[in-house]
């Protein structure tokens, strides 16, 4: 079984995984997040890689909804400098390029950029390399691309601008998903969950000062409205952990505090360093 993502080679989830699982991994690709997704839970591919925030754009919301509506866990992360940079076809300069079409998330990193081209349409479109791919293929003249440059050379475009993106320091955060869940290791040391309380007074607050109390260093936390149980909210939390036994002793406690745990994962956190970028 391979490794599904959504996008097409010369994506930057496809190079996660070369990143993350070597350059001989069997990589199945996907048009959706969702389809990645239902790959893995119907046991047609083992692993999944999934972008789940951006250090410019935030969280990817959906992308939390179909973890958890999949029940698949998430046994490891990666993070990736992103580097964004205008394909065009050979011969052509920004002043030839009348529209540029990429992910919506790909040219919200770039907004700074654009600016200086007022005239140039901006259009979303599926996926960065999708439109690198479909520009080489249908010989797209006045069309560009935002894209890595791995896509520039897979799909032989020109670099009309490199390193676009408004934040040098750009990275983006992937989970890697499998449908059972992982056995436990001594190196993991960060837990991904989904937490449910009732709409009252206070409630947040006690949650995060019994997560302090109990060790839990939170690095993340993002809020969801629970369709099913209005007002009420879940919080999808990212936390740190020194060992399994304080761990579990504080989602026993959390659970006896009237709040819903669902753990979507245990595993190695990994630190992204300025040095490593792209």
């Amino acid at each position: 079984m391979g490794i599904a993502i959504q996008g097409i080679p010369g994506s930057f989830h496809h190079q996660v995984v070369l990143d993350y699982f070597g350059t001989e991994s069997e990589v199945n690709y996907h048009r959706t997040f969702e389809q990645a997704v239902k790959a893995v839970s119907e046991a047609k591919d083992q692993y999944a890689v999934l972008a789940i925030e951006n250090s410019i754009a935030g969280a990817i919301l959906p992308n939390y909804e179909l973890i958890d509506r999949y029940g698949l866990h998430i046994s490891g992360e990666y993070y990736l400098p992103i580097s964004h940079n205008l394909l065009a076809l050979p011969g052509q300069k920004i002043a030839d390029i009348k529209e540029v079409r990429s992910h919506p998330m790909a040219l919200l990193q770039c907004k700074k950029f654009f600016q200086d081209y007022p005239d140039i349409l901006l259009s979303d479109d599926l996926d960065t390399a999708t439109v690198a791919k479909r520009i080489a293929e249908e010989s797209l003249m006045g069309v560009a691309a935002v894209a890595s440059k791995a896509a520039a050379e897979i799909y032989q475009l020109q670099i009309l601008a490199s390193d676009i993106q408004t934040v040098k320091d750009n990275f983006t955060r992937f989970i890697i998903l499998q449908k059972g869940k992982p056995e436990k290791t001594d190196g993991s040391d960060k837990v991904s969950l989904k937490i449910i309380i009732s709409n009252e007074m206070g409630s947040l607050a006690k949650l995060l000062t019994q997560i302090s109390e109990y060790g839990l260093n939170l690095s993340k936390i993002q809020s969801v409205p629970v369709i099913e149980k209005p007002w009420d909210y879940a919080f999808f939390m990212d936390a740190h952990f020194e060992s399994f036994l304080r761990l579990e002793e504080a989602l026993k406690g959390i659970v006896q505090n009237g709040a819903e745990v669902k753990v979507l994962g245990e595993y190695r956190s990994s630190k992204f360093c300025k040095e490593d970028k792209r």
